[in-house]
This record gives structure tokens, C-alpha cells and sequence, in this order.
């Protein structure tokens, strides 16, 4: 009877366990499934389709390690095209049907802000976002990490520089009426009022909109010296190409870390020379002869017949902390486990060039603002302001 007694808690106890492993969504034997929502065919396909990539380079390489703790890495993505309702139908995929583990690289502010309490409900982490909003990061902060400084802070910092730099005072804003913009559009206000400066005019865009010659004859009118933008990648290419084709050529443009891209910068003909960025982190091909960028360079052409970008190395890097705090969270994966996990990431990214941490108080792991300029159809880095 005692040995009956025995084998009958032992069993329950496998039960038990089996159970509870049943609970961790998106974890299997020799899986661990995990999500992005992205926008692969609209405004900021250029931000999505490189940091997928980089993703998937990351995991390959970890997979064919054999994984974490014996557990391939399997990333799911949909395309949301930047419009919210498909960005729903990508989310209730990715959570509700394929029950990912944890989301990562969703990209847009209005995407990642709508579906935030569906992660939360679903306790499914959402990992380095592609958006720098200070909204992703609520207080407490809950289940979200953000790799880089906000729009908000590269703004307050790229107004302040360019200002610094120059003595102009008029500052004006062109923007996306979404979160996105509405933020960049606030830090602008906001630095302009810090720095005793007049915020003098704005413009709100559509996502589609090519036509910007109304809009820059208005700003030029009202006296605009400095200019941020909050628009999409092709957008803010026009904007520029457009102010030096109108002959106004004594006003400076600045825009975020989502316009910080090597195909602005190396746009033919020069177009977008003098165009200004704040950012989170150091281009790469500035710092293609250095090691940890020139061998990640390799492994991307190799895999992908293309030249590797700012965005596929942050892709590679967000893939990069997620094992990592896999790594930490052991075998026997849990959510919380996780999230303990991210807790333990503390190191210098020698390929971002920043220093990367969390903690259950911080959960923005990088904390710099890099100021560039397009020069001769390359990103110069100008100045590199450390966050308090």
C-alpha cells in the first residue's frame, strides 16, 4: 500500500507538471513559436522587410546550434500593410490561433499601442517593438521592452542640437495624425518651450500623400528654420527633395529614428544631403570596417543577395535579446521566467554600439539619442547625448 501511495504521488506529480508545461503558450518539446505584426507592403516596408530578416538570420543561426535548451525558434510573421484594421487581423492571428509565446518587432505606434491589452490579457510579452514611443512603455511597464530612447527624447535632443548648432528659432512640425506623430509633433512643441523658441506652424499628412509643395510653401511662409518630421519613409524623401527643388535651402529637416534608414540617405543625386536624424543607436555602414558590424554585414549578403541596413541589425539584435533571456528562463519555460530573463541582459551591443539593459524598474534597454546628418549619400554620425 505504501508503495502504491508512492507511485500514485509520483504520478500526480507528472501530471502536474505535464500540465503546467501545457500552460506556457506557444512552447512544445522542441518549439517555442513567436509573433510579429509588420508592415511588409506599405509606408515603412523598409523598416519591417530588413528587420525581419535580421530576425530570421539570428535564429537560423541559433537553430542550427541546435536552439535553446533543445527547443528550435519558429517566428511567425503577418503583413498589416500600416493599416490598423489588418494589424487587428494579424494580432488575433498571431495570439488568439497560432498562440505565440511572445511578439516581436511589431511594427507602428498605433499597431502595438490598440492591441496592448490583448498581450496583456493573453500575457504574451511584446519584445523590441519597431516603434520608439513612450507610450509602449506604460508605468508599470508590464510585459513590454523597448530597446532605444523615444521619439519624444530624440526630439527634445535634435531640436536642442540643431538650435545649439545654428541659432534658429523658429521650429515647425509635419506629422502623421497618429500616435506616432502626434508624439514627435509633442516633443517638438515641447523643446521649443524648453528652449524659449517659437513652435510656429505644422501640417498633418496622410499616409499615402506625395504632394508636399502646398505644405512646404506654407512652413516657408511662416519663417520655418527647423522642421521635424513624422511621415513615412518615402514621404519624408519627397519632402526634402521637394524643399531643394522649390530653392528653399536655408531650412534644416530632422526627423526620428523611423526616417533613419540607409536608403534615405543614399537617394540619388543628393537629395537628401543635410537631411538631420535623432536616433537610438549608430548607423551601420559608418562602421562597416569595424568587426561585430562587417561579419554581420557578411552573414546578411550571404543569406539575402542585399546589403544589410540599420533595421535587419536591429532585427538581429532584438533576436538576439530574446534568446538571450530564453537562454536565462531555462528549460522549463514559463512567461514569468521570461520576463526574469530580460531582467538578466546587461551588456555593451557591439554591433548597435549602445549599451543594453532591463530591469523590473527599467524595461528601455538602450538610453542614448545619436545625432546624424546625410553627407555626400551617407549617414555622419554628429553628436552622441547619454540619457539621464
Amino acid at each position: 500500500m505504501k508503495h502504491l501511495k508512492t507511485l500514485l504521488a509520483a504520478t500526480a506529480a507528472a501530471a502536474l507538471a505535464a500540465g503546467a508545461h501545457a500552460q506556457t503558450r506557444g512552447v512544445s518539446d522542441d518549439e517555442i513559436v513567436i509573433g510579429g505584426a509588420h508592415d511588409l507592403s506599405g509606408v515603412f516596408a523598409a523598416v519591417s522587410t530588413p528587420a525581419v530578416n535580421g530576425a530570421n538570420l539570428y535564429f537560423d543561426q541559433i537553430n542550427e546550434d541546435g536552439g535553446v535548451h533543445g527547443r528550435s525558434i519558429r517566428y511567425i510573421v503577418e503583413d498589416h500593410g500600416y493599416q490598423l484594421p489588418r494589424a487587428t487581423q494579424a494580432f488575433n492571428k498571431l495570439i488568439e490561433r497560432d498562440e505565440v509565446f511572445a511578439m516581436l518587432l511589431n511594427l507602428g505606434t498605433p499597431h502595438n499601442l490598440a492591441h496592448y491589452s490583448l498581450m496583456e490579457r493573453r500575457g504574451v510579452p511584446n519584445v523590441n517593438p519597431l516603434t520608439a514611443a513612450r507610450d509602449i512603455l506604460p508605468d508599470p511597464p508590464g510585459m513590454n521592452f523597448s530597446a532605444f530612447s523615444s521619439y519624444y527624447d530624440q526630439m527634445i535632443a535634435g531640436v536642442r542640437y540643431l538650435h545649439e548648432e545654428s541659432g534658429a528659432t523658429k521650429v515647425c512640425s509635419m506629422y502623421l495624425p497618429t500616435e506616432f506623430g502626434e508624439e514627435i509633433m509633442q516633443g517638438t512643441r515641447d523643446a521649443a518651450e524648453m528652449l524659449d523658441l517659437d513652435y510656429v506652424a505644422e501640417t498633418t499628412h496622410r499616409p499615402d500623400e506625395q504632394d508636399f509643395v502646398g505644405a512646404l510653401s506654407r512652413l516657408r511662409s511662416e519663417g520655418c528654420e527647423i522642421i521635424t518630421q513624422a511621415v513615412g519613409v518615402r514621404a519624408g524623401i519627397t519632402i526634402v527633395g521637394t524643399a531643394k527643388r522649390l530653392g528653399w535651402d536655408d531650412v534644416m529637416f530632422l526627423t526620428s529614428s523611423a526616417g533613419f534608414l540607409e536608403a534615405v540617405a543614399e537617394v540619388p543625386g543628393g537629395v537628401t544631403d543635410g537631411l538631420y536624424a535623432a536616433a537610438g543607436w549608430v548607423d551601420l555602414a559608418s562602421r562597416a570596417d569595424q568587426e561585430a558590424a562587417a561579419e554581420f554585414m557578411e552573414a546578411y549578403e550571404e543569406a539575402y543577395d542585399q546589403t544589410a541596413g540599420g533595421f535587419a541589425m536591429l532585427g538581429y539584435t532584438a533576436a538576439r535579446q530574446l534568446h538571450m533571456a530564453l537562454e536565462a528562463a531555462g528549460p522549463d519555460l514559463t512567461t514569468e521566467g521570461f520576463v526574469e530573463g530580460m531582467y538578466t541582459i546587461d551588456y555593451v551591443d557591439e554591433l548597435l554600439d549602445v549599451e543594453i539593459n532591463y530591469s523590473a524598474d527599467n524595461h528601455q534597454g538602450g538610453n542614448i539619442v545619436t545625432i546624424s546628418v546625410v553627407n555626400d549619400g551617407a549617414w555622419e554620425l554628429i553628436s552622441r547625448e547619454e540619457l539621464e
